[in-house]
């Protein structure tokens, strides 16, 4: 598997299951606990959780990854934990309460999908 192809399928399937704001942030050599972000906005809790089972779902079919999930929708913030990629999974409001781009900004963005 090549460097990027895992986040890139998340970015798919997250763009497939129809996730919104959706940004791959390269963090290699920014940060030592992971090499990328993928942000994504879900409109509600429903859609949240809808987003977060649909990616652990098929990235465990298609690349024989498991994601470690955390957190609950009705606070806003999932994650999904890949090693060297981890998904968060926002509402609007907690994405720009926590505001991760800005904290990352000595990152590289290689994909968003607004």
């Amino acid at each position: 598997m090549s460097n990027q192809e895992l986040p890139r399928a998340i970015v798919d399937v997250l763009e497939e299951k129809k996730g919104e704001d959706i940004l791959l942030l390269d963090l290699r050599g920014v940060t030592d606990f992971c090499d990328y972000f993928v942000i994504c906005n879900g409109t509600s809790d429903r859609m949240l959780d809808a987003l977060a089972d649909d990616l652990v779902r098929k990235i465990r079919e298609s690349h024989h990854v498991k994601g470690i999930r955390e957190g609950q929708a009705r606070d806003g913030w999932l994650l999904v934990d890949y090693g060297d990629v981890i998904v968060h999974l926002f509402s609007p409001d907690q994405r720009d309460y926590y505001a991760l781009e800005d904290l990352w900004q000595g990152g590289k963005a290689l994909v968003h999908i607004q």
